[in-house]
């Protein structure tokens, strides 16, 4: 069984496939690029850009703590994309991760897991 980030892997490669992604957050390509702060053909024709991977390792990353405190995969990603984090001025993990906080929100998440928060 793959692991939850390996679902994403793009064929052959150490890398994240952004049409896998794009697909399991129900976004468009253009938008996957948006949230990655590269333009919109960088997803098609340069999927290994740092910039593009930072971002979809990070989501990966939220998403796969958020699934392991929510047990469930669909939860976890609609937590990522919708929830209104009142710890963070109500804006969403997903944006939050856009805008390079990741390691807040990752932080965010354990204090929930250890029961401190949420």
């Amino acid at each position: 069984m793959k692991s939850f980030a390996e679902q994403f892997q793009l064929e052959g490669k150490p890398l994240i496939e952004p049409g896998r992604l794009a697909a399991a957050l129900e976004l468009q390509l253009q938008d996957l690029a948006s949230l990655a702060g590269v333009h919109r053909a960088t997803v098609r024709e340069a999927p290994s850009n740092v910039r593009l991977q930072t971002f979809m390792r990070e989501a990966l990353r939220i998403i796969a703590m958020a699934k392991d405190i929510s047990g469930d995969q669909a939860k976890a990603i609609f937590w990522f994309r919708n929830e209104p984090l009142r710890d963070f001025g109500f804006v969403t993990a997903e944006k939050l991760v856009s805008e390079g906080k990741a390691d807040a929100v990752a932080a965010y998440l354990q204090s929930i897991e250890s029961g401190s928060s949420g």
